[in-house]
């Protein structure tokens, strides 16, 4: 073996050259030309680099092979290390890849562009300590480089050492030689930095000086106006805020901040004050919507009611779309909910009403499938929707409104072919929606395919979500470098903070809750193997019936393969045109992702820990939410972890103690310590004195007869209690009858809860063995107070419902009328 440091010919320059260009294909001739010299058929940093140029051509094994063999024929190259960290940054091990560039540092202390590497990968990882010190070896080495000095003040500013960060920027700044009059956008963005960081430091008198003595050099005048009525207010300085608000507000008189913030510095002391204060708004901007509406948040009574019909009138006299989505926030106020709504009966009649007059407006016919899925009815609901996109094929909003009722309804092949009309040609839509990151169309289809317990259906497009988070942290590695050039170091900070907390996303937590609860059912109940049902069908059938069922299975395995050599022929096609493409481009990174297959992921070996990868992020993120914990607790007690139950417990009592669902894991989790034979005694005897700390009893029987005591006017919380006696007694029927019109109340939850009720009554979960006369009753007075609430409606309409789908929407609505 020869020895490494022998001096190698020009071409190595050119290997370089063409790796940092992409010019792989280039790159492989030189290294093969350096590799058939016989004195560098060895050499370990061009065996190194042919191998980073492979892995950049998607030959993963072979890259690693050569990789690790040029390391052992040069354990001291920095630059072998370098590019086996490079390798492990392909693959997203950025943990092995920074140990690997602090090993080539050993060996080149000063190398800038491995330093330069680490310092991406530990802001990356959030190292913030070990991203500090890099920086600061860099502006050490390169001290008259900008991206040296920012760098150096951004790490201080992650680490919040605002001052520190601060004092950098102005050390930095005084180097900038720029003239008043001249347009820089980079010394703009560096000034509103600066001041940015003096804000989050507290420095807030030092921060309005700032923005003074720069503002003719700050090109973001609108900026400049926000942050200066900010430090007013912030300073105290409330006549001056208020005259910086009015401005903003004649610039601007649709920005809801304007007006809180003018709030703020004028401070009224009661209604009154506050509503004159928008009175002078209405006169000052007749036309504006956004001083309308935000009296209403405080407004009450008549006067409630008032701005109430001038805003409703403006709105629908302009046909503003977003009026419901505006009007949202005011749901919470009982009393303005029911003068913000009329009945269901009034709201039909007035949608129909509108149809009837102008029958060719589609707004008319999306309300009208709203309004059926907020009573309870989504078939009926997807009916109109589809109605409503009929009108407007080219409409991708009503096309996509349409696949999510359709996706609500279990039509998950109808909206497959609804999203079709607008994705790719040449792809199927799954797979371009897929492509194309579309998260509401996979968290529906998710819900769809487990509403119809096709569990490995709904877990790939959790995990087509998850991947898609995965691929949003990851891309942010791009913007370390691009936001330092750039010097958009404010969105730069915002993005970083946004990437800590991107797993709090709704998208994120639908996906997470639903694997869970399917992974947990899947631990309680496995998927039986086919091959051994199938093995146990064939040991009791006759020779005859064996034989007819095997050449039928002999045909439904011809006609399946069949099926899959043409999805083969086709998924074959589609490969060479995409291999094609990225030969011409000649940038494909890294190989192919593992396949996501249904049946493999609904029969994973151990569904708990599956479970814990999707409930981490939560624990984390989104811990102000009862269900995280209680989904955690139902994995840790069947995992038998009582610690970690009772910590989950306790973050869920934290929140909601009332709540009815936390009731049962807390009957269950004492009853696990009193009964459980892995618990250690020490360990069962701490549990109990918590227990008896916090709850006051830990015996179970009694700890659910006080909850029933004292929640027995509550049919949520009996219906909770009740499963958990011993010897559950029937409900009266007259308890159930009477609880939707003594309890009601507007929205969804009501409906909600009288759908659980009646299941649970079904069932046999409230006594006896189902009660059919009890739950018959209380279905028939559920469906007095939602008569379009298809889970109310008698079983023979149900059937029709279902039967009748090739029905027109006009044809279902004068069944429903009918009933």
């Amino acid at each position: 073996m020869l020895c490494a440091c022998y001096i190698l010919p020009p071409e190595i320059d050119l290997l370089f050259k063409c790796y940092e260009h992409k010019q792989y294909r280039n790159g492989l001739k030189f290294c093969k030309q350096i590799l058939s010299n016989p004195k560098f058929s060895e050499h370990g940093e061009t065996l190194a680099m042919k191998g980073l140029t492979m892995n950049c051509l998607g030959k993963k094994e072979d890259a690693y092979d050569l990789v690790r063999r040029g390391l052992r024929n040069d354990l001291k190259s920095h630059v072998c290390w370098h590019v086996y960290g490079l390798l492990q940054r392909s693959d997203k091990k950025y943990d092995e890849a920074i140990k690997c560039y602090r090993n080539a540092l050993k060996w080149d202390k000063d190398n800038l562009q491995i330093l330069r590497d680490l310092s991406l990968l530990q802001v990356q990882m959030r190292d913030l300590e070990g991203y500090r010190e890099t920086r600061y070896q860099l502006l050490q080495l390169r001290p008259a480089q900008r991206a040296s000095w920012i760098g150096y003040a951004v790490a201080y500013h992650l680490l919040e050492d605002f001052e520190m960060a601060a004092k950098i920027v102005e050390e930095f700044r005084k180097t900038q030689q720029t003239s008043l009059d001249k347009v820089d956008f980079e010394y703009s963005e560096l000034l509103l930095y600066q001041n940015q960081v003096l804000r989050e430091a507290c420095l807030y008198k030092e921060a309005l000086e700032h923005l003074n003595s720069y503002e003719k050099q700050i090109c973001d005048k609108m900026a400049v106006e926000e942050i200066r009525g900010e430090l007013l207010l912030k300073l105290e300085r409330a006549d001056e805020a208020s005259q910086v608000y009015r401005r903003l507000q004649e610039r601007n008189p649709e920005n809801w901040a304007y007006y809180h913030g003018l709030e703020n510095a004028l401070k009224p002391r009661n209604v009154e004050e506050r509503q004159k204060l928008y009175e002078e708004t209405w006169v000052k901007f007749p036309k504006g919507l956004v001083p309308r509406r935000l009296p209403l948040t405080f407004l009450t009574g008549e006067k409630f009611s008032e701005c109430l019909d001038y805003y409703l009138r403006m709105n629908l006299s302009k046909g503003c779309p977003p009026l419901f989505t505006t009007l949202k926030s005011l749901y919470a106020d009982t009393a303005k909910v029911c003068l913000l709504m009329t009945s269901l009966y009034r709201g039909l009649d007035y949608i129909n009403t509108a149809i009837d007059s102008t029958p060719t407006l589609i707004e008319l016919f999306l309300v009208k499938a709203k309004i059926y899925k907020h009573a309870g009815n989504i078939k009926e609901a997807a009916r109109w929707m589809d109605e409503a996109q009929a009108l407007d094929t080219a409409d991708r909003f009503i096309n996509s409104k349409c696949a999510k009722y359709m996706l609500k309804a279990g039509l998950v092949k109808e909206a497959e072919d609804m999203c079709s009309k607008f994705t790719r040609e040449g792809t199927s839509a799954v797979e371009n929606l897929n492509e194309m990151q579309c998260m509401w169309f996979q968290t529906e289809c998710a819900l769809a395919y487990k509403s119809m317990n096709k569990f490995g259906e709904a877990l790939k497009k959790c995990h087509e979500i998850e991947r898609h988070f995965v691929e949003i942290t990851d891309d942010q590695f791009d913007f370390h470098t691009y936001c330092m050039r750039k010097m958009t170091l404010r969105s730069y900070v915002d993005l970083l903070k946004l990437e800590d907390v991107l797993r709090q996303h709704p998208f994120y937590y639908k996906a997470a809750r639903s694997a869970i609860q399917i992974y947990l059912e899947l631990h309680d109940r496995p998927l039986a193997d086919d091959s051994k049902e199938c093995q146990a069908d064939a040991e009791n059938v006759t020779d005859k019936e064996l034989k007819k069922m095997r050449n039928k299975q002999r045909r439904a395995q011809k006609k399946a393969q069949l099926e899959e050599d043409k999805k083969n022929a086709e998924k074959e096609k589609q490969l060479k045109n995409q291999k094609k493409k990225k030969e011409d481009d000649d940038e494909e990174i890294g190989g192919p992702k593992e396949e996501l297959i249904p049946d493999k992921l609904a029969k994973v070996e151990s569904p708990l820990e599956e479970a814990v990868k999707f409930l981490i992020p939560l624990k984390t993120l989104v811990r102000h939410k009862i269900e995280t914990h209680l989904l955690a607790f139902e994995i840790y007690f069947r995992k038998e972890k009582y610690l970690l139950m009772l910590q989950s417990v306790k973050r869920a009592v934290a929140i909601d103690p009332l709540d009815p669902w936390l009731h049962q894991c807390l009957v269950r989790f004492f009853k696990g310590v009193s009964e459980s034979s892995v618990l250690a005694e020490p360990v069962r005897t701490v549990l109990k004195r918590e227990i008896s700390r916090l709850f006051g009893d830990s015996d179970p029987k009694s700890f659910n007869k006080k909850y029933l005591s004292r929640h027995s006017s509550s049919v949520p919380q009996r219906l909770a209690g009740e499963p958990l006696r011993p010897a559950v007694p029937p409900v009266s029927s007259q308890l159930c009858v009477s609880y939707p019109t003594a309890e009601s109340s507007f929205g969804r939850v009501l409906l909600q809860v009288c759908s659980e009720v009646l299941e649970a009554l079904r069932g046999g979960q409230l006594g006896g063995e189902g009660h059919p006369k009890a739950a018959e009753a209380y279905r028939a007075a559920c469906h007095a107070l939602f008569p379009h609430t298809l889970a109310f409606m008698e079983a023979d309409y149900q059937d029709n419902s279902s039967a009748n789908g090739d029905l027109s929407a006009g044809e279902q609505d004068d069944m429903a009328h009918e009933m």
